[in-house]
């Protein structure tokens, strides 16, 4: 095959499975590069070339390897010069002294622990021609490093972007990041003349000057860039392309000096203005190509050099074991200690630890480093890939375990306008509980009725109400620029500003104050919003419906996620665009789900002394008389009498109940109807038929589904109807 064919047909692969492989362990909560990686040691020697090794070698034929090598390097350089643009000084604006100390702890405690384990490991898996120096300062350099990049996007991820937390592991994780990279330029300025030469001494020289150049010559530059853009507004292609040619001349630079290419391209990064604009133009044009291109391949081509095979007796395992130990311990250590010292308390001592413990794609760059100097074998290579895996994978869950989401809100550094008030003044009775809807919603410009809806469900001037929209923004990319912090809080602030917009539209005004938007930067909607009732646990969560793409049931998808997993009482409902709530129809027919979408009704009629309820029991063959459940004939007896007599039940007995309750929408502004078998809708399977009554019934539709019966949603309102019936 031609080698040009060849080589697109192993990008090709390289894509297809790193996106696969990266969205399965997105799935399971872990970043996606963490797939991307494995992706690359499974189109290796460890798994493909152990299952198939005839065709693993046709498809990756040695001779194709610089062409991998190129591109990945290509990649590389990008790579590192959008982490170097992303590295915003208002990362270091905060608890600098703190951070500082934590991060130097958090380096040097491994560095000193990797140095006395190089005495260990030098003997029996360092190559012959290394000395020890290099070696030890490389490993040092592997054990001591964290991820920004990857730390970055589990604190947007886990929204702790706002907390005292999350603002102090992205300082202290830049000041890592800055120290590592010098620690790393030193070990490869060493490696390469073999030891602390003059000639070492003068590549480390020479690199200072370079930074000095950068940052005032280079700097001076840019900002004329800067200027620019800001002055035409848009980043046109000279301009990108006088950047691209200084990313490709500083790596260039750096690699003459007697580093690497890669700290050009970080440097070029870092001394960028960064006007927000011109930042976020920049990565967007840029990180598309590199992420999902050049990236994998870089993956691909570390994976083709990691051989879990030469692990191939229970010492080399205990070795792994021991490097992962002392890898983990002294990161965690020296954070941990370093933030007690500081007076942050346990727990959150803690979660810091384990965030420094993240390695992920940075830790991988500096082993391709290490191993295309020859200063580590592919032996030491294999065990300190797993070794970043490991570290980057167990990050989440320990962070969860640690510092679970329930305690996030009561770190936030400055409150958030979703906290909730004080009751309002008018709601003055004693023994009125809180009522509280949760509203997922996808799109603020599209659904005002979703929320004028819970509004008329939740508030009354008889009980204390309140009302979450709950927005989440999805960053389907962990590595995008999106995904940083501060591009997450500027979305988060958008997102907030149109939610507020369309609450200040609803009707009656007095409504208003009443609804508190929340705003969440999250992965799966689904997962979030069943998470967020559990630890909030409000008494209804009210959802739109919508069309999923890879379902033709209405009620499946995300929308089937939520009904299915979130532990609250749910309704979806289904808005065809009538404003008015004069009238009301709930198809009964004696289950739970039913008395909920009663006794939402009920709750309604209360809340509107001009709406109308229409109750149709609905059989199919023999029934009793009345056959409402004992509960709500209590509790419609309960009602004042002039709320009963706007309630009209009639029963009918029909063959087709779903015919007849379409019928009976067409004179109503909204028909209530519980998950029942009898209107095609199961809470199970969520029914095959659920899109007949959703696109035919003729007014607004609510599909409610209980979760418990303990839930209630107008028991703690009747005794203030009561008394206030009462009331001469």
């Amino acid at each position: 095959m031609h080698t040009v064919v060849l080589v697109l047909v192993q990008v090709l692969i390289v894509i297809g499975l790193s996106r696969l492989v990266g969205l399965g362990f997105k799935a399971i909560k872990q970043p996606l590069v963490i797939g991307e990686i494995f992706a690359g040691i499974m189109l290796g020697p460890s798994l493909f070339g152990l299952i198939a090794p005839d065709l693993a070698h046709h498809l990756f034929p040695l001779e194709t390897m610089p062409y991998l090598n190129v591109l990945s390097q290509i990649g590389l350089i990008f790579f590192m010069f959008l982490i170097g643009l992303e590295l915003n000084p208002k990362y270091l604006s905060g608890n600098l002294k703190t951070a500082i100390l934590i991060s130097n702890l958090s380096i040097i405690v491994p560095f000193a622990s990797a140095f006395v384990l190089s005495f260990v490991l030098y003997p029996l898996v360092a190559s012959s021609n290394v000395n020890f120096a290099p070696f030890a300062l490389f490993l040092g350099a592997a054990m001591s490093i964290t991820a920004f990049p990857v730390l970055a996007r589990i604190i947007t991820e886990n929204n702790l972007q706002g907390t005292r937390l999350g603002t102090l592991a992205l300082t202290c994780a830049a000041v890592d990041d800055v120290t590592a990279w010098c620690i790393l330029a030193v070990a490869i300025a060493v490696a390469r003349h073999g030891s602390i030469d003059q000639q070492a001494v003068l590549t480390i020289i020479e690199s200072i000057v370079y930074i000095g150049f950068m940052f005032t010559v280079g700097r001076w530059f840019l900002k004329r860039l800067s200027k620019h853009h800001r002055r035409t507004g848009r980043l046109s292609q000279l301009v990108l392309a006088v950047i691209y040619m200084g990313v490709v001349s500083s790596a260039l630079i750096t690699e003459f000096i007697g580093i690497h290419l890669i700290f050009g391209a970080f440097l070029l990064g870092a001394v960028m203005p960064k006007d927000e604009e011109l930042v976020r133009e920049l990565a967007i044009k840029t990180e598309d190509f590199v992420l999902i291109f050049l990236l994998p391949i870089f993956f691909a081509y570390s994976g083709l050099k990691t051989q879990i095979g030469l692990l191939n007796s229970p010492k080399l395992w205990l070795l792994s074991a021991l490097i992962l130990l002392v890898a983990i311990g002294g990161k965690y250590t020296g954070a941990y200690v370093a933030a007690r010292i500081s007076g942050i308390d346990k727990r959150e001592s803690s979660a810091l630890g384990w965030l420094m413990n993240t390695r992920g794609l940075t830790e991988l760059i500096v082993l391709n480093i290490g191993l295309e100097l020859k200063v580590i074998t592919p032996l030491l290579f294999t065990m300190l890939v797993i070794m970043a895996l490991v570290t980057t994978f167990m990050t989440s869950p320990l962070l969860e375990w640690t510092y679970p989401k329930r305690l996030i809100r009561l770190d936030i550094v400055e409150p958030e306008a979703e906290i909730p008030p004080e009751t309002p003044p008018e709601i003055t009775e004693p023994y009125s509980l809180q009522y509280r809807i949760l509203v997922p919603v996808a799109n603020p410009e599209t659904q005002k009725g979703l929320l004028q809806l819970a509004a008329a469900i939740a508030i009354n001037n008889r009980q204390p109400a309140l009302v979450y929209p709950l927005s989440f923004i999805e960053l389907e990319e962990d590595y995008s620029f999106e995904s940083s912090p501060n591009e997450a809080d500027r979305l988060i602030a958008k997102r907030r500003q149109k939610l507020e917009e369309l609450i200040a539209t609803l009707e009656p005004p007095e409504t208003r104050s009443y609804i508190h938007p929340i705003v969440r930067i999250s992965s799966n909607v689904a997962r979030e919003t069943a998470q967020i009732a559990k630890i909030e646990r409000p008494d209804l969560v009210l959802v739109g419906w919508h069309r999923p793409a890879f379902s033709n049931n209405r009620l499946g998808g995300r929308v089937g996620q939520i009904l299915s997993t979130t532990p609250v009482d749910v309704a979806v409902f289904v808005d065809k665009g009538g404003e008015r709530l004069e009238s009301l129809l709930v198809p009964y027919s004696a289950n739970i789900h039913d008395d909920l979408a009663l006794i939402i009704a009920l709750r309604i009629l209360i809340n509107h002394d001009t709406c109308i309820l229409q109750v149709l029991q609905v059989f199919k063959g023999h029934h009793t008389p009345d056959e409402l459940s004992y509960e709500l004939n209590a509790m419609i007896g309960q009602l004042p009498k002039s709320v009963r007599d706007r309630i009209q039940i009639n029963t009918v007995t029909t063959p087709d109940p779903m015919r007849t309750v379409i019928a009976a929408s067409e004179n109503v502004d909204l028909t209530i109807v519980g998950t029942s078998r009898l209107w095609g809708i199961e809470r199970q399977t969520l029914g095959r038929y659920t899109d007949q009554l959703a696109i035919q019934c003729r007014s607004s539709l609510l599909i409610t589904r209980r979760y418990s019966q303990i839930t209630s949603h107008l028991t703690s309102l009747l005794p203030a109807i009561n008394t206030q019936e009462t009331i001469p």
